[in-house]
């Protein structure tokens, strides 16, 4: 490979690769794989493995497998298959050839069970899980050997067959490995090959009842697929040493080597696929997608684009430690990503009600603001102005504080891209809440500013007669603590921010998003990022504010 700048190794991993290529190994071939357990939705961390696996294979012309490591038939699903190839591709990847799955080499496994029995490196155990957890002993001592460990090869092997004819109880019996119950490294303490789970699987139905372990499939896999450098985090350096016991003592046709790197954490919310089920199984929150997840498909529909996910994941280290990250890092690349790409328009959130009052009845007339202030090829939209208009509560203010900027009675300001007005009459209720203003407009202001006074501000607006009703659900960060499972005295989930989602229901857009998109991206005029949700309907709209237009939560 030529030392060109593209080609330069960037990471620990990286460098590896280079060398092996100068050496010559593996034949110049670069080959890689992801291998998701399919019990769940891919989040955030994943996102980090994606890019790193995909993109190595990319950077040194080789090869990335999909791979599913489907060895455990009580918690997977083809729902979680179905969203991780969704979530891979729409990250915009494309893995080779076909998709595989753990499932595709049960019968080569099985073969390889029988070997290492054959070989008297495998023995079936009969110790229940409580007595096999006793004689496994602890990190400061050795454990002891199963009183099944010297059984023949030829009793283990028709033992073996027996538990895959289904002639045993689930728990009854295990394939374990026979390495060293006194190694320092509890991996390697005979470790299970086989168990029986009589449960029909989402890929075989009820071919097997036995299924492998996945330290027994994962080197197996990489090997059967010419896997080159697997690439695993940090928890599995441990695994190591039985990854490779395996690749020695089986007939595998390559010898693929594992290499680890530090998981990705983001603070303020929680990667553990245990507890993000737990979320969804509870009704903590809406959905393995929904936005305040930090799922792929959750982030996907809070408005994340794949650009913005992959260049925070690449501005990472590729370090041989673990790493927490500030929420706000990966807010950045977002806002950065939208704010160059996403068309501009005006949403009033929480609407008050403005009356022109010097604007006739029945008059409108229409302005045109640019899609994006700085690139001009997304060309122009049209915007109603009308007698009536809309706009936020917020702006305005009866006593308002020092260095206001926006509308009080009488004081000018700008309505975005239009005229200027001032308010003439504040109009309340009966238990004196703000719900109407009276103001006046001036017909010279229309994109100049007259002499004689100068606005103060300038407020966003639609049409009150000719906009759109919006549903605006507004989604901050899932946990009130930075790190929701530190601590150890409480539940993780009394950490939830309970201003995670509000949701308002009243908010009017600008007309010309009456058939926006699902997914489509917009920067609401001095509010934020928005994307149109999946929920929305021919009668009403829904957005998911993905961030807002500065980093505001340590305020």
């Amino acid at each position: 490979m030529s030392n060109t700048e593209s080609s330069k190794p960037t990471n620990f991993i990286h460098q590896v690769i280079e060398q092996d290529l100068e050496d010559g190994k593996n034949n110049g071939k670069v080959v890689t794989r992801f291998p998701p357990e399919p019990n769940g939705y891919l989040h955030i961390g994943h996102a980090k493995s994606i890019c790193l696996n995909f993109g190595t294979a990319e950077k040194y012309n080789g090869e990335c497998n999909l791979r599913f490591d489907d060895t455990n038939p009580t918690k997977e699903d083809q729902e979680y298959v179905d969203a991780i190839k969704q979530d891979v591709e729409w990250l915009g990847f494309k893995w080779a050839g076909e998709v595989r799955y753990a499932s595709n080499y049960f019968d080569q496994f099985y073969e390889w069970a029988q070997h290492l029995v054959r070989e008297g490196n495998a023995y079936v155990c009969d110790l229940s899980p409580e007595e096999a957890k006793e004689y496994r002993g602890w990190a400061t001592e050795p454990g002891k050997d199963s009183p099944f460990r010297e059984r023949s090869p030829e009793e283990n092997l028709d033992l073996l067959e027996r538990m895959r004819k289904g002639e045993f109880d689930e728990g009854s019996c295990v394939l374990r490995a026979k390495i060293d119950m006194a190694s320092s490294n509890m991996n390697l303490r005979d470790p299970i090959l086989y168990r029986i789970r009589k449960e029909s699987h989402h890929q075989t139905g009820d071919k097997w009842c036995i299924y492998p372990s996945y330290d027994f499939a994962h080197g197996q896999e990489d090997a059967i697929e010419g896997v080159t450098h697997s690439i695993c985090t940090l928890e599995f350096a441990d695994h190591r040493p039985l990854y490779e016991w395996f690749i020695e003592n089986l007939p595998v046709p390559s010898q693929p080597r594992q290499y680890e790197f530090g998981r990705l954490n983001l603070n303020y919310t929680v990667t553990s696929k245990r507890k993000l089920k737990q979320l969804v199984d509870e009704n903590h929150v809406n959905g393995w997608d929904d936005p305040r997840m930090p799922t792929i498909s959750g982030l996907r529909r809070r408005g994340y684009t794949p650009a913005s996910v992959r260049n925070f994941c690449d501005s990472l280290a590729v370090a041989k430690t673990d790493g927490t990250v500030d929420m706000a890092q990966f807010e950045f690349f977002v806002r950065e990503d939208l704010d160059k790409n996403a068309p501009r328009a005006m949403c009033v959130v929480q609407p008050l009600k403005v009356t022109i009052t010097n604007y006739d009845e029945g008059q409108e007339e229409w302005f045109e603001l640019p899609k994006h202030p700085k690139d001009e090829t997304m060309g122009v939209r049209k915007v109603p102005f009308t007698r009536n208009i809309l706009i936020e509560q917020d702006d305005f203010a009866e006593v308002p504080p020092r260095k206001w900027k926006r509308l009080t009675q009488g004081v000018a300001v700008r309505l975005r891209g239009s005229y200027v007005i001032t308010c003439q009459e504040v109009i309340k209720d009966a238990d004196g809440n703000v719900v109407e203003l009276k103001c006046t407009y001036d017909p010279a202001t229309a994109g100049a500013n007259p002499e004689g006074y100068k606005a103060k501000g300038v407020v966003h607006w639609v049409s009150a007669d000719n906009s759109v009703p919006c549903e605006v659900r507004e989604y901050d960060r899932l946990f009130s603590e930075a790190n929701p499972t530190g601590d150890k005295e409480k539940d993780f989930l009394e950490f939830i921010n309970p201003e995670s989602l509000v949701i308002r229901t009243d908010s009017r857009c600008e007309v010309g998003l009456v058939d926006a998109a699902v997914e489509s991206a917009y920067q609401f005029e001095r509010t934020g990022y928005f994307c149109v949700d999946s929920d929305s309907t021919a009668d009403k709209l829904v957005f998911n504010r993905t961030a807002g237009l500065r980093d505001s939560w340590g305020k």
